[in-house]
């Protein structure tokens, strides 16, 4: 596919054909080459980012060459497929994809500690488990996605429940909400204690990559972190205990996937099983100190920070927590030493 289709477009492209990607995160309005050049993934304690299933890409070096890079030059695939642009302009991608499935969504409301106490056995038990954690609460919201058995029968999501929980409720009045919240502040513990209680079950099937996607209309800043999945009850411990003693208050929930290992050398997935932990504050308030709290929460435990969202992290930080982030450094050096696609945040995370 070229690199600029967005992700939209291709899975219905791709299902046109009776075709799938394996796994998608909840937003689908990237890019191909944008989402897998920042390490973009989904859940699935099996599933490895969407990185991962790059077989070959097209790039279009600085010195002006295009050169096809695939499986035969295993090392420049591995920098390639998590590049952040850094080693030159991809043009056109090819992904390893499956036949179209059905996915059955499972969806309630639950206790953190319990869920917590459980995530192993739903995460070994289930394809895709993710959970949304309300602040100020005990309260999560866990989600599951199966692949639906040949002799199950399909039972769409009604669009009058479409409308009001999906558009109206998450879209309209959450944003909506949010705006207000974020001149009434105080308010926040008690509308999410309504909030995480008034969650209610609903159970439907649909294609994959409409379960898997859902509309987000309210803007918001996030920074999400991967932590090595034994480490997930100690980062969530450190960030309840924070937000408790800070008097930060914190509306959107703090969301909880689980993803695979894989080889890709600037992936937060390189060689180690992860939790991701994603941190949202409503666009209208300064992110900074909350954003700022759950880096420095997840500094000691090894965090690896989403490439395309909030941190300051700098190159020497970044390179203690990727084994082959060297090796990216040395081959930006042989593919762009001019320098031609440097810009402030590349100087930043892989050196000038």
């Amino acid at each position: 596919m070229r690199a600029g289709t967005p992700l939209h477009a291709l899975t219905r492209a791709l299902a046109e054909h009776g075709l799938a990607l394996p796994n998608l995160g909840d937003i689908d309005r990237q890019t191909v080459a944008g989402a897998t050049a920042t390490g973009t993934h989904g859940t699935g304690a099996a599933l490895p980012g969407l990185s991962a299933g790059i077989t070959g890409l097209r790039l279009a070096t600085p010195d002006g060459r295009l050169r096809w890079i695939d499986e035969v030059q295993p090392d420049l695939l591995a920098a390639a497929q998590v590049s952040l642009g850094a080693l030159g302009v991809v043009t056109e991608l090819e992904l390893a994809v499956v036949p179209t499935f059905v996915l059955r969504a499972t969806e309630g409301p639950d206790r953190l500690d319990r869920a917590l106490a459980d995530l192993d056995e739903l995460a070994a038990s289930h394809r895709h488990v993710e959970l949304y954690w309300f602040p100020h609460t005990d309260r999560v919201q866990v989600k599951i996605n199966d692949p639906l058995a040949p002799d199950e029968a399909p039972e769409p999501l009604p669009r009058w429940r479409y409308l009001l929980d999906d558009e109206l409720l998450s879209n309209g009045v959450f944003g909506a909400l949010n705006a207000g919240l974020s001149r009434a502040q105080l308010l926040i513990p008690s509308v999410n204690q309504l909030s995480a209680r008034a969650l209610t079950a609903r159970t439907y099937t649909g294609p994959s990559h409409e379960v898997f996607c859902a509309p987000r209309r309210v803007r918001f800043h996030e920074s999400e972190w991967a932590v090595p999945r034994e480490a997930l009850g100690e980062a969530l411990t450190r960030l309840r205990r924070w937000i408790e003693t800070s008097g930060e208050r914190v509306s959107f929930p703090v969301e909880i996937r689980l993803a695979a290992a894989d080889d890709a050398w600037l992936s937060t997935g390189y060689q180690r099983e992860n939790a991701y932990l994603a941190c949202h504050h409503h666009v209208a308030r300064d992110p900074a100190r909350y954003l700022g709290a759950v880096q420095q929460i997840m500094a000691p435990l090894q965090g690896r920070p989403h490439w395309g969202k909030v941190h300051t992290l700098t190159a020497d930080e970044l390179a203690e927590r990727y084994p082959r982030h060297g090796d990216v450094v040395a081959l930006r050096d042989r593919l762009d030493p001019d320098r031609v696609l440097s810009n402030p945040y590349l100087e930043r995370v892989l050196g000038p």
